[in-house]
């Protein structure tokens, strides 16, 4: 099940928390969040799962950046968010949709008990001027069936800002071939 709106008003600040929060910013099955100010770009083209990437940090300006088709764009929300016996999960907006723009790649499936800013994985279609402080993409809420083990990975967990991949370390520990 899916929390409405109301439920999630009614829960913030016993298992859903979202800082800072405004009313203002709850839909009817969602709560919209905001793009914060910087932006993380990688520094290659080619990017290796096995390495770590560098990336360059980015300030979107307030008269706006415009990005670039085919590239991807780390970014990352103004809200921080945090999630006890739920499923948070993470969507673009439907206005953001529709100018060609995705908020994630693959990761908008969130962890119980996940803390932390999410980070959005920008890519556009065709080239588009983006705003910091926009309502770009909305957290929703599924219910969690049973009995389980909190998130507590090392690598995102109560991170405090754009966090690129950190896939090279599961290479590390795990001795991926």
């Amino acid at each position: 099940m899916i929390l409405s709106g109301l439920e999630i008003k009614k829960r913030h600040g016993k298992d859903i928390f979202i800082e800072p929060f405004d009313e203002n910013r709850i839909n009817p099955n969602s709560y919209n969040l905001r793009l914060h100010n910087e932006l993380l770009i990688y520094n290659d083209h080619l990017l290796d799962m096995k390495q770590e990437n560098k990336a360059r940090r980015v300030v979107i300006p307030p008269e706006g950046f415009l990005m670039e088709p085919n590239r991807l764009y780390l970014g990352r929300t103004v809200e921080h968010t945090r999630t006890e016996n739920l499923v948070p999960m993470l969507e673009g907006r439907s206005s953001v949709g529709r100018l060609g723009l995705f908020v994630h790649v693959t990761a908008g499936f969130g962890d119980v008990s996940f803390a932390g800013f999410w980070t959005l994985e920008l890519f556009c279609v065709q080239p588009i001027k983006i705003y910091a402080g926009v309502d770009i993409c909305q957290i929703y809420y599924h219910t969690l069936e049973g009995d389980y083990v909190p998130y507590r990975s090392g690598k995102y967990q109560h991170n405090e800002g754009i966090q690129p991949s950190l896939l090279f370390k599961d290479f590390q520990k795990d001795g991926y071939s």
